[in-house]
């Protein structure tokens, strides 16, 4: 039986490989910041909707500690800015080159859940990471 996070997270994957090339399409005749806008708006309301209806996030918001809304804030900005240049790279380049640099962002990822997390580090979690950073230096050159 596969492990529930392990469904999630290869559904996250087919999906986020989706979005990039259909925001592609979406982005023709607009502005990476408006596509962008419009994109938030509906992820706004069906992540607003599923938080809402699914969960009792109000009795859950307010039950939170101060430290876990800062930290969920702190994300939030980070992820808008991530957004934000991932679009306006999208609306400049190739789609497939973009999305395998942004890609190489699970290097970052894995170094602070070491450092941070205190996460265990793995020769494979580091051999992976470096086919990743190798696969990204491979694409970006010129």
């Amino acid at each position: 039986m596969i492990e529930k996070w392990k469904l999630f997270a290869v559904t996250s994957m087919l999906f986020a490989g989706l979005t990039s090339v259909i925001a592609k399409f979406g982005m023709k005749e607009l502005s990476s910041d408006v596509a962008l806008a419009i994109r938030t708006i509906v992820v706004f309301g069906i992540v607003t909707l599923n938080a809402f209806l699914l969960n009792d996030a109000v009795a859950q918001i307010r039950q939170a500690p101060k430290s876990n809304l800062i930290f969920l804030t702190i994300s939030g900005i980070t992820t808008s800015l991530s957004w934000i240049f991932y679009y306006r790279a999208m609306k400049e380049g190739q789609v497939s080159y973009v999305a395998s640099i942004d890609k190489a962002s699970i290097v970052v990822t894995i170094l602070l859940s070491f450092l941070l997390l205190k996460e265990p580090v793995t020769a494979k979690i580091l051999i992976g990471a470096g086919f990743i950073i190798t696969g990204m230096i491979i694409l970006a050159w010129k």
